[in-house]
């Protein structure tokens, strides 16, 4: 076994790999960059090394310096967690030239599985379903097109070294494909280094589901069951499970058979996922194989009781797997839900800063936190933009559900924007509970975006019966320290007004045992808590009912979140509620004669000019931020008037990049 081993990553997964490292013993090596000098990745290894600037293209992906870093802290291996160079073969050769182990497959397995042409032509060969498509690499936009109308459209147009979304566009016609082959290759050339693009028949409503497959070098392979990944936003998955709620034994198992095929015919070793897209027949065909650990692989280690960065660690020392297939069962069932810094309702643009507060839900028997950041932390603009994996385990899928649930609610960041509402809002759709989901589900329910109108409404007793607790709770302070400095008697009124999105709701408040009862609507809520001043979360039960309430107070008013939604609320004196009608509503200011920066980034180009007239809907601009390239487009007809930055300016969140008139 290894004494010591490199992480050639960063953020969560690198953390991940040094949990496992340290379980067993094994020193570890993080490396890292000028923007993650105090990453908590650095924290947690024995020793770190620096190699870069902050752009990945300056530290991360700069083989030089990582093989460079081993040499000099003495490591004997490298696991390379997912991205940056976990599929690179030139990385894997190197590491090989300079007598370090890569902990991961052999560089044939590498190179045949990273090309997605060669990797069809591979897996037709070892008996495994394939989709129609094209054989060979696309020229040019007109060829995408010329080859798009002999396959028939839908098409679906893919970078050959594409992954995690980058350098994918579904096209439907000929206007389509030429916009989506250049969005996608100038992404693919970004992130990847190489904007040779696919084509291939797109299978409409279309399930993504992989199997894990897991190898030793001596020639013992196994499947551990499959994943399902159809809930995707622009192809990047959102929430995964393990197992699919669509598979039955006998598809499992025929996905599973010619998963290890493939991964014989390249002789594999290591951990690997087999992706495949299942139509609603059940009909299977192979998409690709990730020849690196997945993102998603939680589910499938609360589901199988394996730690599969500890078995990549174990096959890459040359030992057997411990495990045979007969062995691998499945254990209850698993959800995941990825975390990002972004904004779902200004069309899920990227946000950086700094993370005010970050408090994850306990980890628990059944909740498990995989992160790369701490409060205080920075989220930069130079990386992905994930903040953490939330992952939950149930009995049964119900149960699995009910608790990521509740985990959503109890996980506070302030600082930046993040996805938890949009999260929130999947867990409880009717679509996802019901299991009956496709890649295109998240397109179909939110074709014009998500908006909180799209969020779950309940009963607004819980928000307006913990605004009124929590309000309570003040004026009873403020009364017992005006009785100690004046000496008079504590005189808390029982009637009050909460206002909630404009409403008046009338309630009373009467303390009780160290809780309050709360009368609103003609009934009577017994509301427990031992929340106290400025906790970010009101964690309690209502009725007996287990509720958690996310908190911020501003002034008087308490805005209060719990189920993706977010409510402003003020509990104020009938007096005061009836006077509030009357108080004076500030307009915002008037921006929309302006196109404004949504984040910070890249200006990759400017599509218009002073005096050019754009109508509702035309590209204006596109902005590179987080790998992913943006286009911002003109919300009404107008006239150009003034652009204020050229193509390569670095912009900043609320730059006005033109005006209009």
């Amino acid at each position: 076994m290894f004494d010591k081993i490199l992480v050639a990553n960063r953020g969560e997964i690198a953390c991940r790999v040094l949990k496992s490292a340290r379980k067993m013993g094994i020193k570890t090596v993080a490396v890292y960059s000028d923007a993650d000098r105090n990453a908590l990745h650095v924290q947690m290894a024995d020793e770190a090394v620096h190699i870069g600037a902050s752009p990945s293209t300056q530290s991360y992906l700069v083989q030089e310096r990582i093989i460079q870093a081993c040499k000099d802290t003495g490591a004997q291996a490298v696991h390379p967690g997912y991205g940056f160079l976990s599929e690179n073969s030139a990385f894997c050769e190197a590491l090989a030239k300079a007598g370090i182990v890569f902990i991961g497959p052999n560089t044939h397995a590498i190179q045949a599985m990273g090309d997605k042409i060669t990797s069809k032509k591979l897996a037709d060969e070892a008996g495994v379903n394939t989709i129609p498509g094209f054989e060979g690499v696309l020229r040019d936009a007109d060829h995408a097109i010329e080859v798009a109308n002999e396959i028939g459209y839908p098409v679906m147009l893919k970078a050959s070294a594409g992954g995690g979304g980058k350098g994918m566009r579904v096209a439907r016609n000929d206007a389509e494909c030429r916009d989506g082959f250049e969005r996608a290759a100038n992404e693919a050339r970004s992130s990847f280094g190489d904007d040779r693009m696919l084509a291939e028949k797109f299978i409409e409503e279309p399930r993504h589901i992989e199997i894990q497959v897991m190898a030793d070098c001596h020639g013992n392979v196994v499947y551990l069951n499959e994943r399902e990944c159809s809930l995707q936003r622009r192809h990047q998955k959102v929430i995964e499970e393990a197992p699919s709620p669509f598979l039955d034994a006998a598809t499992r198992k025929q996905m599973g058979e010619q998963a290890v095929a493939l991964a014989r015919a390249v002789d594999y070793q290591s951990a690997g996922t087999v992706e495949f897209i299942v139509d609603p027949k059940r009909h299977f065909y192979f998409l690709e194989m990730n020849t690196r650990l997945q993102v998603e692989h939680p589910v499938t280690e609360l589901t199988t009781g394996l730690d599969l960065v500890e078995l990549m660690i174990r096959v890459a020392a040359g030992e057997k797997l411990p495990v045979a297939q007969e062995d691998i069962g499945i254990k209850g069932w698993a959800i995941e839900s990825r975390v990002y810094a972004e904004d779902p309702f200004r069309n899920f643009l990227p946000s950086t800063g700094r993370l005010v507060h970050y408090q994850p839900p306990d980890d628990g028997e059944h909740v498990r936190v995989d992160t790369g950041v701490f409060e205080g932390g920075e989220v930069s603009m130079y990386y992905d933009p994930m903040i953490a994996k939330l992952i939950t385990w149930g009995a049964d899928r119900n149960e699995a559900i009910t608790r990521m649930r509740a985990a959503l609610d109890r996980f506070v960041i302030r600082g930046v924007s993040c996805n938890l509402a949009f999260l929130s809002a999947l867990m409880a759709h009717p679509r996802y509970v019901s299991g009956e989901i496709s890649t295109n589900t998240i397109a179909e329910e939110y074709p014009e975006g998500f908006s909180p109108e799209d969020l779950p409404h309940e009963d607004p007793a819980v928000i307006i019966c913990v605004a009124a607790a929590m309000a309570r709770r003040y004026r009873d302070r403020a009364a017992l320290i005006h009785g100690q400095l004046g000496g008079h008697e504590r005189r808390v009124p029982a009637d009050w007004v909460v206002i909630m999105n404009g409403e008046q709701h009338p309630v009373s408040v009467v303390a009780e045992n160290g809780g309050c009862q709360v009368g609103y609507g003609g009934k009577t809520y017994q509301v427990d808590s031992d929340w106290a001043f400025g906790q970010k979360l009101f964690a309690g039960t209502i009725d007996g009912r287990e509720i958690f309430v996310q908190v911020e107070r501003k002034a008087q008013v308490y805005r209060l979140s719990r189920g993706g939604s977010q409510s402003d609320v003020l509990v104020l004196t009938p007096r005061a509620a009836e006077l509030m009608e009357y108080m004076p509503v500030k307009a915002p200011p008037d921006t929309s004669k302006q196109l404004i920066s949504p984040m910070p980034g890249l200006l990759v180009s400017v599509a218009v000019a002073e005096g050019q007239e754009v109508k509702a809907g035309e590209e204006l601009a596109v902005l590179e931020a987080m790998k992913m390239e943006n286009t911002l487009r003109a919300e009404r007809n107008g006239t150009v008037t003034k652009v204020h930055f050229e193509p390569g300016a670095s912009l900043e969140v609320g730059n006005i990049i033109m005006e209009f008139e």
